[in-house]
């Protein structure tokens, strides 16, 4: 069993590095403003980073704006322990829904997550605008029902 601990942080900048090397794209130039809402981070017991997770408001609705595990820990269930957090912060701010852009749709749908269609998607995320988009990028969005 590894240990590590899991805490709040506002050290966003660390988290975004980590995501940024786990290929999670990330733009300073969003067309909607995010508004940072918690991080938490894992570490070891070194204070290595071995896990991220950001909960973000963006034209008004909940979104994760990022999660990663560095994969040697992801057998130890650091990153649902993380997305629990999140949802947990935003029920109890009074969120009905969660949004996110899935790398990993898998993980997500072992949370409760669900697919959406293009047409139900909220316009929180450049990815359909993005030239990228389904030529070398196929991302899933989802979203929760909390």
């Amino acid at each position: 069993m590894v240990s590590y601990t899991i805490s709040k942080t506002d050290d966003y900048d660390r988290l975004v590095e980590m995501f940024i090397r786990h290929d999670l794209e990330f733009s300073i130039d969003e067309q909607l403003p995010t508004q940072i809402i918690q991080c938490w981070k894992a570490e070891d017991e070194n204070g290595q980073l071995i896990s991220g997770c950001v909960l973000a408001m963006r034209g008004g609705e909940y979104i994760i704006d990022g999660i990663a595990t560095e994969p040697e820990y992801r057998k130890e269930k650091i990153g649902g322990k993380l997305l629990k957090l999140a949802l947990e912060e935003a029920k109890k701010r009074g969120a009905e829904y969660v949004f996110l852009v899935a790398k990993a749709p898998g993980f997500f749908k072992k949370h409760g997550f669900k697919d959406i269609s293009i047409e139900e998607v909220p316009e929180l995320f450049d990815c359909y605008s993005c030239p990228q988009f389904q030529k070398t990028c196929h991302p899933e969005v989802m979203k929760i029902k909390l």
